[in-house]
């Protein structure tokens, strides 16, 4: 045993030898290429002497690199983290000076900014070093991995014997969009875990479910990982009683929405014992939270460390250097396939100037890189239950479409992490079980806007016999990630159009959520009947249904409880859709039920709007400006996937279907049951549906 230790000592003695004469090649390399960078003094110094210096200045800096760098992240975790990933250069290049000083002989100096560029290189080599030294020593690989969440398991509790459970969101990836990134061998761990024609066995099955009405992130996340999305009608919506506007991805508004489902399912949530909640809108419950939207309103506190998995991840400066080498590239690239795009005139196409390059590096890469560490890290010191949002293919197939080449990247990019995770499991203290879901998909088609040259807040006041701009204004996204990134400035998170507490006035609030629209008058504090909006406004209610670019509404009818209408005068009763679905047909089974669950929310808008939907091509048009869109009914958008391992139950019976996120939540909650895992309180309607 001492013979092992000794040559695992050595070994490791050996491979830094290594990595710190590369890194001096390196220097001695970079002071002869670059004019601003040297390695002697003034008055010249023999060959011997320059090495001397590289190598002291080499090894000082790794020493200051493993010392001092977690130090100053730590120091500066109350800097924004995209703002300190971006000062990652500027931080190296301070080591790099602070290294050539402290030699005794006063030897080497170089300029500021080429100071930033030698330390970034230099990090970048030790780090290939060392991977490339311990790519075949299994001990040194599992060694890295533990150093990733030592200070965590030191004051963890011994891990249960059961399996763990990590459950990976991609968000808003369909069911067919990754059975068609499979087929195209875009993503080869999803395909071995489904064994489709390798040969192999497969360890997983893929199970479609079908959305609620309001086919986003905030309702399904929410009714996934709490149990209820009840009272949720869209991404954004007005409620008359506070006279505010929630928005999902407002830290405020997902706080509230946490608070109401919690007190509505009458338990914390699914990740309420030993979990952790990972990039996601709400905690689920957890203890341990990184980049968890719902407490980004909060002071940090030890209570609230949602900014801490930026900490895990930066405190190692080759990840830091390796994340914003590749921020930069993503920028870049976006910057490239935005150009392409618009010089071929592509079609349909939205604006993604801006900042929208540097909202799409933060989501494809930093937010995926720290929350894929923060996994790991929570697999090796054995949490029960892990919940993970990875937001990247969203973000992209917003603006490039949800099978463009652009979002299939980014679907190969996603199955290298679920590679990196299944990896680590096998170092864990624990078997882990690996569950891959989707909260929606995205339906792709041109936007109202482009289509029909106005908005639907153009629509509405036309309807309501109000002056029309002569040109419509872009109603802006409503995407995760620019919450996110938001969150992660501190900045203000109110969207233009968006206001907090709208005026209280005639002039009707008109708002989006994908292809779902809804319509509200802010001085009538109750829902406005269809009767009532017809005496109002005569021509509003058959503007809106009549016009080609709209499915459906959904009002409230003092005579039937609620109606939808439909072009030509189609008005059909909640109560009869089954036999006589009208307008609906186009939108599939379900449709009716998921309609009449909405109509029954408190704050259902007076008139919800539902966009045209092609079936032969699954288009739908956004009233946002999305050219991947989703929120409302129609298309991929209300088909996301569950990818579940075989050693747990089947998710629902071989006639049965798996509907809503309510539905999914209690699928989840019976698996750590199974595993021992843990414990919410069971309804006894909740115990009929487990039994």
């Amino acid at each position: 045993m001492r013979g092992v230790r000794w040559r695992r000592v050595a070994s490791q003695v050996g491979r830094s030898v290594a990595v710190w004469a590369v890194s001096t090649v390196t220097m001695l390399v970079l002071a002869g290429i670059l004019p601003d960078f040297r390695l002697r003094s003034e008055n010249g110094d023999s060959a011997t002497d320059i090495a001397v210096t590289a190598a002291f200045g080499a090894g000082a800096f790794g020493l200051l690199s493993a010392l001092v760098w977690p130090l100053l992240v730590r120091l500066l975790l109350l800097v924004p983290a995209l703002v300190l990933g971006l000062l990652v250069f500027f931080l190296n290049g301070a080591l790099l000076l602070l290294a050539l000083h402290l030699n005794p002989a006063e030897r080497g100096a170089a300029a500021p900014e080429t100071a930033v560029v030698v330390a970034a290189v230099m990090s970048a080599v030790a780090s290939a070093t060392g991977a490339a030294l311990a790519v075949r020593d299994d001990d040194a690989y599992r060694r890295r991995l533990y150093r990733l969440s030592d200070r965590r398991r030191r004051s963890a509790p011994p891990s249960p014997a059961g399996p763990g459970t990590v459950f990976v969101q991609l968000d808003g990836v369909g069911h067919d969009t990754l059975l068609d990134a499979v087929g195209k061998g875009l993503m080869p761990t999803v395909a071995r875990w489904l064994d489709t024609g390798d040969g192999g066995r497969p360890t997983h099955r893929l199970t479609p479910w079908r959305t609620d009405w309001s086919s986003q992130t905030g309702a399904s996340q929410l009714g996934i990982l709490h149990g209820s999305n009840h009272d949720v009608p869209a991404f954004r919506w007005y409620e008359k009683d506070t006279r505010e506007v929630v928005v999902c991805n407002r830290p405020t508004s997902a706080a509230e929405l946490q608070r109401r489902a919690v007190e509505h399912a009458g338990h914390g949530g699914l990740l309420a014992v030993d979990g952790a909640s990972r990039g996601n809108l709400f905690s689920g419950g957890a203890e341990q939270q990184a980049l968890v939207l719902s407490i980004a309103a909060r002071r940090r506190s030890r209570e609230n460390r949602s900014r801490a998995g930026y900490f895990a991840y930066f405190s190692d400066p080759a990840n830091a250097v390796r994340t914003a080498l590749s921020f930069i590239a993503e920028v870049g690239r976006e910057i490239g396939q935005s150009t392409r795009a618009l010089l071929r005139k592509q079609r349909p196409r939205v604006s993604r100037g801006g900042l929208y390059p540097l909202v799409r590096a933060f989501a494809t890469v930093v937010e995926r890189d720290v929350v894929v560490a923060a996994v790991t890290g929570d697999m090796l010191v054995g949490r029960t239950a892990v919940f993970a949002d990875l937001v990247a293919y969203d973000e992209v197939a917003h603006h490039s479409g949800p099978a463009s080449r652009d979002a299939q990247k980014v679907l190969e990019r996603l199955d290298r992490s679920l590679a990196l995770i299944e990896n680590v499991a096998e170092h864990a203290p624990r078997p882990y079980r690996i569950v891959v879901l989707s909260d929606h998909g995205q339906s792709p088609g041109e936007t109202f806007r482009s289509r029909y040259g106005l908005t639907l807040g153009d629509l509405v006041r036309a309807g309501c016999g109000m002056p029309v701009p002569r040109k419509a204004e872009r109603t802006r996204s409503g995407a995760e990630a620019r919450a996110a990134v938001r969150a992660a400035l501190r900045f203000p998170v109110a969207e233009t159009g968006d206001q907090h507490r709208p005026a209280r006035g005639s002039e009707p609030i008109v708002l989006a959520s994908g292809n779902l629209g809804l319509v509200s008058f802010p001085d009538v504090p109750h829902r406005m009947s269809k009767e009532e909006i017809d005496a109002r406004h005569p021509a509003l209610l058959p503007t809106l249904a009549n016009h080609p670019g709209v499915g459906f509404l959904l009002v409230r009818s003092e005579e039937h409880g609620g109606v939808v209408l439909g072009a030509y005068g189609a008005e059909i009763p909640l109560a009869d859709l089954d036999d006589n679905p009208g307008p609906l047909a186009p939108f599939g089974p379900g449709a009716a039920d998921a309609v009449r669950r909405t109509h029954s929310f408190p704050h259902t808008a007076d008139v919800m709007v539902n966009s045209f939907h092609d079936p032969a091509d699954g288009e739908v048009l956004a009233f946002e400006e999305q050219i991947g869109s989703h929120g409302g009914l129609g298309g991929a958008q209300g088909k996301p996937f569950l990818l579940s391992p075989l050693g747990v139950s089947a998710p629902v019976g071989e006639d049965e279907e798996l509907v809503g996120a309510e539905h999914v939540h209690r699928v989840l909650r019976r698996w750590l049951r199974e595993a021992n895992g843990p414990q919410v309180p069971l309804t006894a309607t909740e115990e009929e549906h487990a039994a």
